[in-house]
This record gives structure tokens, sequence and C-alpha cells, in this order.
């Protein structure tokens, strides 16, 4: 067994995944183009601004990995302080005001001739709104591809959605200089239960169940190899929904995403590197520094995307801000993923 979880072998798909990736983004662009009744309809399928159809791909996405879990070590990891202080401090010590950073030096100075000053204030509302706001479910795929320990991750995601609830409004209050941030108590709520909750109960029913009465040996052949295809999938799939659903402003305001997108990108990468070395320099090995940083660089869409409708507006340049957030995720997050194995030697003693 390698690092709690069964030796990661996906094949073709893991090989080739940064071509499937590039095919999906490009057929979820073409979905909504040229069928914009079918974006629609999938607009529409969502509750507390959670879409149903993206989370039923993130549960066979999360699920298959769950399955793989040993989650005996998960009370060990939470037992675990140096790279839950690490991840936590990221989040919301550093990643918020480096956000607030990037985002008025981008949209205000660098491309100041670019955007009208009012829409450039909203633009960085919604980088903000998305900054303060950390993933806590995909990160489980990320750490999964990158060969970190899975059970580290779990413990963060569920840190980090109970931080969230605390933490959230008083710092994007701060950063946006308002008052009465609205939290989206049923967003957040209904996030953790379908992305997490969800597919963590079923994973540990169906290890626990399958190892015994048919063995580990079964187990690991019949139930994990199938599953571990299951998830790329999702994944890819996943990619073409949100694609379809969003991908429609890469062709209407292309210039104004790709200057949303310098910002978030240097603020991902800016966090990541930081996180990346802080963990070496305090002595946590690479399965836990990879999650550490993969999570620090990254967001919740979700939340910053009905954070911003219910403040500004769905037509609002900070909405428009966060859906970036959603289009430019993943990919970036691959690429981390990458960055991650090939920089695995820095970790070894």
């Amino acid at each position: 067994m390698e690092n709690n979880v069964q030796k990661r072998s996906l094949g073709i798909w893991e090989k080739y995944l940064t071509v499937w990736v590039f095919l999906c983004i490009i057929a979820g662009i073409l979905l909504g183009r040229l069928f914009p009744a079918l974006s629609t309809t999938l607009s529409g399928m969502e509750v507390a601004k959670v879409s149903i159809p993206i989370a039923i791909c993130l549960f066979f996405m999360i699920y298959p990995i769950m399955v793989q879990i040993d989650f005996k070590r998960v009370a060990i990891a939470s037992r675990t302080p140096r790279p839950i202080a690490t991840t936590l401090i990221a989040n919301w010590g550093i990643k918020p005001f480096t956000m607030a950073f990037f985002a008025w030096l981008f949209l205000s100075v660098i491309f100041h001739k670019f955007i009208p000053p009012e829409t450039a204030l909203e633009y960085r509302a919604g980088m903000i709104l998305l900054g303060v706001a950390p993933c806590t479910a995909m990160v489980l795929m990320w750490s999964y591809l990158a060969k970190g320990n899975m059970a580290h991750t779990l413990v963060m995601c569920a840190v980090n959605s109970l931080s969230m609830v605390i933490l959230y409004a008083p710092l994007a209050g701060l950063l946006l200089g308002v008052s009465g941030i609205p939290i989206p108590w049923a967003t957040i709520a209904f996030s953790v239960l379908i992305y997490i909750c969800v597919p963590l109960a079923a994973g540990y029913v169906t290890r626990n169940i399958s190892i015994k009465r048919k063995g580990l040996g079964w187990f690991n052949t019949r139930i994990v190899a199938p599953l571990k295809i299951v998830s790329v999938i999702a994944l890819l799939v996943t990619l073409v929904l949100l694609f379809a659903l969003q991908g429609y402003v890469i062709v209407s305001l292309p210039g104004a995403i790709a200057m949303i997108t310098a910002g978030i990108l240097a603020n991902i990468l800016v966090v990541f590197v930081l996180t990346y070395i802080v963990a070496k320099i305090i002595g946590i090995g690479y399965e836990d520094a990879a999650p550490s940083a993969i999570i620090a660089g990254s967001n919740h869409f979700e939340v910053a995307i009905a954070v911003a409708t219910t403040l500004f507006g769905v037509q609002s340049g900070a909405a428009l801000a966060t859906v970036v957030g959603v289009l430019t995720e993943v990919p970036i997050m691959l690429f981390l993923v990458w960055l991650c194995k090939k920089t695995k030697w820095f970790f070894k003693t």
C-alpha cells in the first residue's frame, strides 16, 4: 500500500490527462455555443447556488477516492498539527490578502487602461470573494492525483468547511470594506453535504462491507481498480459541464477573462509556492506538503458565486470574476498537480 491509498495507476487516462482536459474544455464550449438551450436547462438545475449536474459528477469523482482511504489513518492525521496549521494559515492569513493585492495590481494598475475604474472595482470584488473561500471538496481529487496523504486532505476539507462558516464573512467584509456580508449558509451546508459527507459515508460503507465479506485482495481488484477510471471520467465530464454552462464568457469577453485570470493565476502560484517552501522548512514530508499547498491555492467557487450574486447581482463584474474562477480552477489545479509530482525530489533528504 502506498500512502494509505492503493497504487494509483490510471494508465492511459492519467498519462494523457492533459489531452483529455483540453478536448473536454473545447467540447464544453462548443456544446454551450451550439446548444444554448442545454446551457439554460443545466443552469436552472441547482439548489442553493449548487449545480445538481455538477454535484452528481463531483460525487463520482470523489467517491472512488473515499473508498480507498483507510479511515483509521484519518484519526491519526487529525492529531498531526503542522500540516493542519500550515494550511489554515495559508488559507486565512495569507491567500485572502494576496488575492486582494493581485486584484488591485492587475486590474487597477497593470490593465487600468483597458478597464473602466468602476468595472475594475467590481472585478476586484469578485476576485476577493473567490480568494476568501478555501476549497473543500475538489482538492481531494487533486491530492489523489498528486499522490498526497488522503487522510490529511480529508481532515483539511473538514477543517476548511468549519472555519469558513466563522471566518468568511469577517474577512470578506474587511477586504471589501463592506459590512454585513451575507454568509451563504445554504450553499456551504449543501455543498459540504453533497461533496464531502455523502461520498465519505458511501466510501466508508463500501470499503468496510467489501473487505469484511470478500477480503482486501478482492476489494482492490474488483472495486478500487474500476473506480479509478470512474473518478477520472467524472472529472472530465465535470469539465464539459462547467464549460458548457459558463464557457460563453470566454467567447464573449476574452479580454476581461484573460486579465482576471492573470490575477487569479498569480495569486494561486504565489500562495502555492510559499506554502510548499514553508512545509519543507518546518519538516513536513511531500505526502502532506503537496495537499497542503494545493489546498492553499484552490478556491470554493460555489460560495464565492453565491455571495457575489447576492451582493452585486447576477450581471455584475463581481459575479463574472467568480465565474472565471470556475473556468480556471480545474486547468490550474491540474498544473499544480503536475508541478508537485515534478518537484517531489525537493522533499527528499
